[in-house]
């Protein structure tokens, strides 16, 4: 592996631990204040998205391609995550009857390294002569 993608790799964890414990915190949160698990787990995702699209886009990926575009490209794909973490919360929570907590750690694991293939292969690819800002 080059230096640069290992240097990338390692800011991207970071930043990765960075916006779980933004998820955490918030979905920790609304439990706090009685709220089930599948709006918290809505509310954390919305929080923890919007903090690793200016995260990622600066300090990983040091992107310059239309903000627009790649936002609403980075959107979409982590709906998808949203969509497959509510439905393993649902499973292991309501099915399984894992804690709330726990259950989101088991699909967190899942979710970091989508996201991390995700924002590498189809969010932040540098298009060759085209910067926007």
């Amino acid at each position: 592996m080059e230096k640069k993608k290992i240097i990338e790799f390692i800011y991207y964890g970071i930043i990765g631990i960075c916006t779980t414990i933004v998820n955490y915190l918030i979905y920790w949160l609304c439990l706090y204040i009685h709220w089930h698990w599948f709006f918290a787990n809505t509310i954390a995702w919305c929080g923890a998205v919007i903090f690793a699209y200016i995260s990622n886009r600066k300090f990983v990926f040091h992107s310059h391609n239309c903000i627009k575009n790649e936002l609403w490209t980075f959107l979409q794909l982590r709906f998808v995550t949203l969509i497959i973490e509510n439905v393993s919360l649902a499973l292991f929570i309501d099915l399984l009857s894992i804690p709330n907590m726990i259950s989101k750690i088991i699909v967190s694991i899942v979710t970091v390294i989508s996201n991390y293939w995700l924002c590498k292969t189809h969010i932040f690819t540098q298009k060759e002569g085209i910067i926007y800002e």
